[in-house]
């Protein structure tokens, strides 16, 4: 099916908050037709709609209940979408809102973190070619067992990036409050600056890290795609903001920015029996059937020849975290420590690790500065270091100052 020339465009919450908010993008919805588009709109919840939702479930559901969770979480899309479709229409701009399984999107059943498996988008590229400016709540998909699902914090930004992927959009955009995405959150760390343009691998990193402009499987899809996204500010649309696209490898090191992943929870799963590995594997096996998102997992030997298991759990990803916790105490005892107040700061460059000195450097200024780590991890784009959530801004400025520098 040919639509023509298609946009699609995705707003945050922060966008949508108020009526104020919303005839703002209204309005550049309504430019994009005017310059020739037909559009596909991609739309969070409403201002804090998720965290009344989530608060709310959590007073019936303490530990978790997945299915019920993207029940209740999807409505906040939905009602966004519809409210969306009616303010175009009462502008004389023809609309239609659409879930995202009416949109097409597939995933697999893995409730509350979902990936999208497919996109069918029939009805989308149908409602374009009847004329109709189309809203798909965002952050939502349908499983394969006909189960509505969720896609996981800033979802919704995959679900623009996926269906801007599946209609060959000429152009996808995200707006936010921010125009565009900053060498660390001005909020922190006041030398902070807007960067025009980032690689892909520069991206994903840095929200993996914890930035939280765009989601890490958004740049993912938009990598294996070949779609260069634009991410700008919903409050100054002529605003350029941040390119994030493929890119030829650079000569020279070059220093991204930072981010940081706030309040996270380090976990060690010990073992007595190498080759077994039992405690280590029933540790992930629970994390996973709780939808609950382990990252830097590491596994290595410790005293008196014990194996540990140690990787990091992130409390805005997993929505039942703290009963996670409980029910791993209990089932293993002192096979299992868990750390909280702990937080990651991350510096992200393209060959940040070509040269040795860049961690040697980075380790003598936090101890030069009194911040005491309780662990690092490397990669070739990222160095990560767990540090007390009270030294949380003198170290991401101690970051910034050579990321900068």
């Amino acid at each position: 099916m040919s639509s023509g020339k298609i946009v699609v465009l995705k707003f945050g919450g922060s966008s949508l908050k108020d009526d104020s908010c919303l005839q703002r993008v209204i309005s550049i919805i309504s430019d994009r037709i005017s310059s020739g588009y037909k559009v596909v709109t991609v739309v969070s919840a409403r201002g804090k709609t998720t965290e009344s939702l989530l608060s709310d479930a959590k007073n019936y559901a303490p530990e978790g209940n997945p299915r019920e969770f993207d029940m209740l979480l999807t409505t906040g899309e939905r009602a966004s979408a519809a409210l969306v479709a009616m303010a175009l229409s009462s502008k004389g701009i023809p609309s239609i809102s659409l879930t995202g399984s009416q949109a097409g999107i597939i995933t697999d059943d893995n409730h509350t973190n979902a990936r999208i498996i497919e996109i069918r988008p029939d009805r989308v590229f149908s409602a374009l070619n009847d004329g109709l400016t189309v809203i798909v709540g965002g952050f939502q998909g349908v499983s394969f067992k006909k189960e509505v699902t969720t896609l996981g914090r800033g979802g919704s930004d995959t679900t623009a990036v996926a269906l801007a992927a599946a209609l060959d959009a000429e152009l996808c955009e995200i707006f936010s409050d921010v125009d565009g995405v900053y060498s660390a959150d001005p909020a922190k760390v006041p030398d902070a600056y807007k960067i025009d343009e980032l690689s892909y691998q520069e991206m994903q990193e840095l929200s993996e890290s914890g930035a939280q402009v765009l989601h890490s499987r958004a740049v993912e899809f938009a990598k294996l795609k070949g779609i260069a996204i634009h991410c700008k500010s919903t409050f100054e649309p002529a605003n350029p903001g941040t390119v994030i696209r493929g890119f030829e490898k650079r000569e020279k090191i070059r220093m991204a920015g930072v981010a940081y992943e706030k309040n996270a929870v380090l976990i060690h799963a010990y073992e007595n029996d190498a080759r077994g590995l039992g405690t280590i594997q029933d540790v992930l096996t629970i994390c996973r059937e709780r939808s609950s998102s382990v990252k830097q997992i590491s596994f290595h030997k410790g005293y008196n020849n014990c194996m540990v298991g140690s990787f990091i759990l992130s409390r805005k990803e997993n929505y039942a975290c703290d009963a996670l916790i409980a029910d791993l105490l209990e089932r293993f005892g002192s096979s299992v420590m868990v750390f909280e107040n702990i937080s990651a700061v991350s510096i992200v460059g393209e060959g940040i690790n070509d040269r040795p000195d860049t961690l040697i450097e980075l380790i003598k200024a936090m101890k030069e500065s009194g911040v005491a780590l309780s662990g690092f991890h490397t990669s070739s784009f990222r160095i990560s270091f767990l540090i007390d959530t009270e030294d949380l801004e003198k170290s991401l400025n101690i970051l910034h100052k050579y990321c900068a520098g």
